[in-house]
C-alpha cells in the first residue's frame, strides 16, 4: 500500500505520485547576476526532487522564464510566459518558484494567485522561503483555507518589503544624483554615453559616464549633415536607409539584447515593433538635452550643486557649450515657418511673394486630362486667414525664368567661398534657462509646512541665485567667421544643382521677389513692370561692386567718365565677398 504522507503547513493527506510541475523563473533586471535564471533553475530543481515534481525534458519541458519583467509592475497573469501556463491549468499540477519574490510582490497579485490555485486545485512551491526553508501551498483540497491565509499573510510581509526597497532605492538615487560623476549604475544611459567604473583619481567607487563611440559618430555625423545644409527630416531618412540603430535601439544591441519592443498605442493598448526608427523628433529632443554636455537631468531639468552650478555626470562631455548653442540656433532656424521641403518643385518658394499683403506666394498646378497645364504661383492669404485686397497671380515658369536670369546676371560671376564658423560663446540662452527655473522656484515659496521643507527650498533658491550672478558676469565672445575662395562662381554651381539646391541658393542670398496683381487681358509674356527683384544679405556688397565695375567698364567703352561710386580695379568680384 503507497503510503499517505501529511503535508507539515497545509495538513492535506494525498498520496504520492510524481507531480507535473512548471519551473517559473522571473528577473526584473537582466544583468543582476545574484538573482541570474541559472540559480532559479538550480534551486527550483532541488525542490521539485524533494517533493517528487518533474519539470519534463526536451520539447516537453515545462518551463516559464520571464526576463527583464517586474513583478511590482506585472502581476502573474499578465507575465508572458507565465501566463501563458496560468491559462493552461490542465497541463500540470503545480508551479515552483525559487523564492517568494519571485512570484508576486503585493497582496492584490497573491490573492488573484491564490484564488485561481484554489479553484484549480494547484500545489504552490517556493523552494526558498522565510528563513530559507522551504514553502509548500497545497490548495488541492478545497476545504482547507490554511494556505491561502498563510499565502495573504506572507504577502503582506512581501509588499512591505517592496514598499521598503523601492523607498531605499529612491533615497539612494537621490544621494547619487547630487555626487559629481557619478552615475546610478543600471538602466539605460543618455545617448552618447556609457557607464564605466570611476577612475581612481576621483575615488574609484561606483559608475561614472564616459562618451560611447559608436553613438559619437552617429552625432557627428548627424550634426555634420545639419551643418552642411540637410534637413532633419533628410538626416533621419538617411540613418534609417543606413540602418543606424536608434537610441533606444542602440542601448539593447550594446547590452545583447533584441531591439524593438512595446511601445504606445491607442488608450489602453501597446504596439510591438521590431526595431525603433530614427525620427526628427528623436533627433531634435536628442540634439536639445543638456546630457551632450555632459550634465546631469532628472525629469527634463539640471540637477545643480549649492552654487547653482549644473552637476557634471561625466569627466568628458560630448560638446561644449558653444557647440551645443550654435545646433540649437540651426535648429531654431529649422522651424516650421522656415525650413526648406525636399518635395516641392517650386523654385520661387520662400521667394516669391504677393506686393498686396506682403504674404509667400504658393505653386498651383491645374490638370487637364490628367497632365499639369501652366502651373502658376498665387497668392494664398485666405489659407492664412487673411485678407489680401489685390491677390496676385502669375505663371510659374515667366518669373522662374526672369528670378533665375536676375540672380545669375547680379550674381553669377561672383566667386563662392567656403566659410569655416568658429563658435563663440554667448551665456544668455544658459541664463534666460536658469532665471525661468529660479521663477518657477520661487512660485513655490510659502507653501512649505516644515522647516527642513523650507530649508531645502531655500537653498535651491540660493543655489539658483548664485548661478544666475555667475552667468551675468561672463563676458560674450563673437563668433568667427573665415572665407576662403573656392575658385567656382555662383553660376557654376547653379548649374549644376537641382531645383532645390537652386532653391536653397536663392534663400541663403536673399532674393526676393515681390509680385503685383496684373491688369485684365493678360499678356503673352512677363510684363516686368508688375515684379520687383531685390537682394539682401552678404552677397548683397559683392553684387554691388561687380554692378559698379561692369557699369564703369560700359563708360570707359563709350568714353564716359566713371560712374560715381564705381569701382575701377578689374579684380575678381569674389574679394568682396570675403
Amino acid at each position: 500500500m503507497e503510503p499517505t504522507p501529511r503535508n507539515p503547513v497545509a495538513g492535506t493527506v494525498y498520496k504520492t505520485r510524481t507531480l507535473r510541475g512548471v519551473r517559473c523563473v522571473r528577473l526584473s533586471v537582466l544583468t543582476d547576476e545574484t538573482t541570474s535564471p541559472e540559480r532559479q533553475r538550480e534551486a527550483d530543481d532541488i525542490a521539485a526532487a524533494a517533493l517528487n515534481i518533474d519539470f519534463g525534458s526536451g520539447d516537453a519541458l515545462r518551463e516559464a522564464v520571464d526576463l527583464d519583467v517586474s513583478a511590482s509592475t506585472f502581476g502573474p497573469f499578465d507575465r508572458p510566459q507565465l501566463g501563458a501556463w496560468l491559462a493552461r491549468p490542465d497541463d500540470f499540477d503545480a508551479l515552483v518558484w525559487w523564492r517568494f519574490d519571485r512570484a508576486i510582490r503585493s497582496m492584490a497579485h497573491m490573492h488573484e494567485l491564490a484564488k485561481w490555485a484554489r479553484e484549480h486545485r494547484k500545489m504552490l512551491v517556493f523552494a526558498e522561503g522565510i528563513g530559507g526553508g522551504r514553502l509548500v501551498f497545497d490548495f488541492r483540497n478545497p476545504m482547507d483555507p490554511m494556505s491561502e491565509l498563510m499565502m495573504l499573510m506572507l504577502a503582506f510581509a512581501a509588499q512591505v518589503e517592496s514598499q521598503s526597497i523601492r523607498d531605499r532605492v529612491t533615497g539612494a538615487m537621490a544621494a547619487i544624483r547630487k555626487m559629481p560623476l557619478r552615475w546610478r549604475g543600471g538602466g539605460r544611459p543618455p545617448y552618447g554615453y556609457m557607464p564605466a567604473p570611476m577612475p581612481e583619481k576621483f575615488g574609484g567607487k561606483g559608475w561614472t559616464l564616459i562618451p560611447d563611440p559608436d553613438a559619437v559618430k552617429v552625432i557627428e555625423r548627424i550634426v555634420r549633415e545639419l551643418l552642411e545644409g540637410a534637413t532633419v527630416s533628410a538626416v533621419t531618412a538617411g540613418l534609417n536607409v543606413d540602418s543606424i540603430p536608434s537610441p533606444r535601439d542602440h542601448w539593447a544591441v550594446k547590452i545583447k539584447r533584441e531591439k524593438g519592443g512595446k511601445t504606445g498605442g491607442a488608450k489602453g493598448s501597446h504596439v510591438v515593433r521590431s526595431v525603433f526608427k530614427w525620427t526628427p523628433a528623436v533627433i531634435t529632443r536628442m540634439l536639445r538635452n543638456e546630457t551632450l554636455l555632459g550634465w546631469k537631468m532628472h525629469k527634463g531639468r539640471p540637477v545643480r550643486d549649492a552654487e547653482g552650478s549644473p552637476i557634471m555626470a561625466s569627466e568628458t562631455p560630448i560638446m561644449t557649450r558653444e557647440e551645443f548653442d550654435r545646433i540649437g540656433a540651426l535648429l531654431d532656424s529649422r522651424s516650421i515657418e522656415n525650413r526648406d521641403r525636399a518635395d516641392t518643385d517650386a523654385l520661387l518658394l520662400r521667394v516669391i511673394h504677393c506686393d498686396s499683403c506682403g504674404g509667400r506666394m504658393y505653386l498651383s498646378k491645374p490638370t487637364k486630362n490628367g497632365a499639369s497645364v501652366n502651373p502658376f504661383y498665387k497668392c494664398n492669404s485666405h489659407a492664412r486667414g487673411d485678407l489680401c485686397a489685390a491677390p496676385a497671380n502669375i505663371r510659374a515658369n515667366w518669373v522662374d525664368e526672369y528670378v533665375e536670369a536676375e540672380f545669375l546676371r547680379v550674381v553669377g560671376p561672383v566667386q563662392t567661398t567656403h566659410v569655416v564658423e568658429i563658435p563663440g560663446y554667448d551665456p544668455e540662452p544658459e541664463l534666460r534657462s536658469t532665471l525661468a527655473e529660479f521663477e518657477e522656484h520661487q512660485r513655490q515659496y510659502g507653501r512649505q509646512k516644515s522647516k527642513h521643507a523650507a530649508n531645502a527650498w531655500q537653498e535651491r533658491a540660493d543655489a539658483l541665485d548664485n548661478r544666475i550672478a555667475d552667468l551675468e558676469s561672463r563676458e560674450k565672445v563673437e563668433p568667427q567667421r573665415i572665407a576662403t575662395n573656392t575658385g567656382r562662381t555662383f553660376a557654376d554651381e547653379w548649374a549644376e544643382k537641382d531645383t532645390a539646391g537652386r532653391r536653397a541658393m536663392l534663400v541663403e542670398a536673399g532674393v526676393r521677389l515681390d509680385v503685383r496683381r496684373g491688369v485684365r487681358g493678360g499678356w503673352r509674356k512677363l510684363d516686368t513692370r508688375r515684379v520687383d527683384f531685390s537682394m539682401s544679405g552678404e552677397l548683397n556688397p559683392a553684387a554691388e561692386e561687380l554692378d559698379g565695375v561692369a557699369t564703369a567698364l560700359e563708360s570707359a567703352t563709350r568714353g564716359d567718365k566713371p560712374t560715381e561710386g564705381a569701382s575701377m580695379r578689374l579684380i575678381e568680384p569674389a574679394t568682396a565677398a570675403t
